[in-house]
């Protein structure tokens, strides 16, 4: 970001204060903060027995005698399917829809009642159970946007066997480094979904991920939902359908430890090995429930909430399992693109049940932005009372539209910072309470400790930046990297002393409102999803034609970042001042194949050397200038600083 545009950004005077009959209503309260200020851990057992149903109450809200580890409500016990599902049937909510689910082919819906959900999540519990799965053992889930991605997951949760979801999009050499890694018993998949108007398959890549004699999965559950033909292991494939039909019918929700583990999440890391992020069930149900009251103002008798995300990321996790279920929400469920069949299909179904809550993230929103505004105008958008943002920051003017085309000018919005590590919403302006300030996230919410520290971990003055921190322990933190506690500590605690190291950049404005600047490491943040440069680079050196690659995030007005690559080939596969076009369609392909296609590059650049120091570092500050289009900095601890020259010749052609 320049200085010009942050200068720009951190001069934002435009200012909403809450309109006082949406006030009067908020679940959020401006006194939480003094309170939460007031008495940490007595806030938050507050808010544990007010979201959370305990089979067995806690005594002890937070043990962080071994920091950086923490315990919250140790001692007490619950059950998280129980809390989103069986509490509201025997609450007399049964007839109450949890999903509208909408399938992308037009027409394809379903609604689906927290009895229904009731009865399907007992009966998943029961097959899992008859496969032999017990408390403890892991299951990876690669599904498309469907009912029983949210079922599998619940069933995992009622029994005490942690999931693993994995994003649809990731190539079957991503989900086998993530089976392997987490040591799954069984996987949970379907033939296929819809995307873009056709059926896109996901069982061979399952079929292919499991293509190791080592491989610890056992079994593989697989939901018919295309129809298309699917290869079949007749000793470990069984159809879902099977599985629950041959399932009793009703199923015990035992209580589990507070701190047993409840999912396992991978995020890409610095170095090339996903992390294997876990949350554990008590501290994580708290915060997300809590979170989703308060910061989305959910009123779950009269709301329809929808939140855009998949599942196979956190936020779906949060924000579309296990929050809003917990407080008891209707909301929409939606399996396909936003322009499939038409560019107004978001609009058409928030008009069609009546949206009141809509939780996206800000590459959506400048997508919606560029198709124009006419589009959402065909709509009746009057439902919409607040809007979220999520995945990355938002841009003041991405913000100002989306208030005035999609929130009808007067919905709030809140711009919320948390990330897959944090489990739950940290930094948000609450409805009702804040004046909300376009593009900035603005202060933790209560019962959360943020700062931004400069260089030296001392907090910075208003209108200055640094790194974001953390400085106190919140119950939906990470509990560690799943079977590396000591990477844990490195990645997360040893930079500042005693506080958690976001990753993220940040600057304070004059009034004391946190803008977030983006990652200060090589983790790039494309569309909301965090990728490694590492990660990114080891796929295309691991293509025969490539000898070394160095890749950057590149400011993207779309996307936020976009990936960059460059890369000098083998001998004889072709030179830098050659039409390289067909090779870097290749490597392009070759990333999709290795990683998803979310991490397919932008541009490639095929150059004839990197920028190195002397010690043999990439210099990937200098690359990111030429990604972008400025003026090279200084490079004098170059070995060779013609290098540069050099790749700047080849920037008048980069692939698109």
């Amino acid at each position: 970001m320049s200085n010009e545009t942050l200068e720009n950004l951190l001069h934002e005077d435009r200012s909403f204060p809450p309109d006082p009959a949406f006030t009067a209503q908020a679940n959020g309260t401006a006194d939480m903060y003094a309170a939460a200020e007031a008495d940490h851990e007595g806030f938050w057992a507050q808010q544990a027995r007010k979201y959370v149903t305990w089979s067995k109450d806690f005594t002890q809200v937070l043990d962080w005698s071994d920091a950086p580890f923490a315990k919250w409500f140790a001692d007490g016990e619950l059950n998280a399917a129980y809390n989103c599902v069986d509490r509201h049937v025997e609450a007399g909510r049964g007839d109450k829809v949890a999903l509208h689910w909408v399938g992308e082919p037009t027409g394809d819906t379903r609604d689906v009642t927290y009895a229904d959900l009731h009865r399907e999540v007992q009966k998943a519990a029961n097959a899992l159970t008859d496969l032999g799965l017990t408390k403890g053992d892991t299951v990876a889930i690669y599904l498309p946007m469907i009912p029983e991605a949210v079922v599998a997951m619940l069933a995992c949760a009622r029994l005490g066997v942690p999931h693993s979801v994995v994003f649809g999009g990731f190539s079957a050499e991503a989900l086998n480094t993530r089976i392997a890694d987490a040591q799954a018993k069984l996987v949970i998949t379907s033939d296929g979904g819809y995307r873009r108007g056709a059926p896109s398959a996901l069982k061979p890549a399952v079929d292919a991920a499991l293509d190791h004699a080592d491989t610890s999965v056992q079994k593989v559950l697989v939901v018919r939902r295309t129809g298309q033909d699917v290869a079949w292991n007749d000793s470990r494939d069984i159809w879902w359908h099977d599985a629950m039909a041959a399932a009793g019918d009703t199923h015990v929700a035992q209580g589990m430890e507070s701190e047993h583990p409840l999912f396992i999440l991978y995020t890409s890391g610095t170095t090339g090995k996903p992390k294997g992020i876990f949350h554990t069930t008590g501290g994580f149900l708290t915060q997300a429930a809590y979170t989703n009251s308060v910061v989305h103002d959910l009123h779950p008798e009269t709301d329809v909430y929808w939140c855009t995300a998949d599942i196979g990321w956190v936020t779906g996790h949060s924000y579309i399992v296990y929050g809003p279920l917990a407080n008891g929400a209707t909301q929409v469920l939606y399996e396909g693109t936003p322009d499939t069949p038409h560019q107004g299909r978001f609009w058409e179904i928030v008009q069609d049940y009546k949206v009141s809550i809509l939780y996206t993230a800000p590459t959506a929103i400048r997508t919606f932005m560029k198709w124009g505004s006419d589009i959402p105008a065909k709509f009746d958008m009057s439902s919409i009372r607040v809007l979220g943002s999520v995945g990355e920051p938002i841009n003041p003017e991405a913000w100002m539209w989306y208030r005035e085309h999609i929130g009808g000018g007067h919905a709030p919005v809140v711009d919320t910072w948390w990330q897959t590590e944090t489990g739950g919403i940290m930094i948000s302006p609450l409805p009702g309470v804040t004046n909300l300030k376009p593009g900035s996230a603005q202060k933790a919410i209560p019962g959360i400790g943020a700062d931004v520290l400069d260089d030296m971990g001392e907090p910075v003055p208003n209108g200055t930046g640094g790194y974001l921190v953390l400085t106190k322990p919140w119950p939906a933190m990470l509990r560690g990297i799943w079977g590396d506690p000591q990477r844990y500590v490195d990645t997360y605690w040893s930079r500042f002393e005693g506080m958690y190291f976001a990753g993220d950049g940040a600057k304070k404005d004059d009034e004391g409102n946190i803008w977030l600047l983006g990652r200060v490491d090589d983790v790039m943040n494309v569309s909301g999803h965090r990728l490694s440069t590492t990660e990114i680079e080891s796929a295309l050196v691991s293509h025969p034609k490539v000898a070394e690659a160095a890749v950057v995030g590149a400011n993207d007005e779309m996307t936020g970042q976009a990936v960059v690559a460059f890369v000098i080939l083998r001998q004889g596969e072709g030179h830098e001042h050659d039409d390289n076009s067909q090779i870097e369609t290749e490597l392009r392909n070759h990333v999709a194949k290795e990683i998803g296609p979310i991490a397919k590059p932008k541009k490639i650049m095929v150059v004839p050397e990197l920028p190195k120091t002397r010690s043999g570092k990439i210099m990937r500050r200098l690359l990111r200038d030429v990604a972008e289009g400025r003026a090279v900095g200084d490079a004098t601890t170059l070995a060779d600083s013609s290098v540069m020259d050099l790749i700047k010749t080849g920037l008048s052609n980069p692939s698109e």
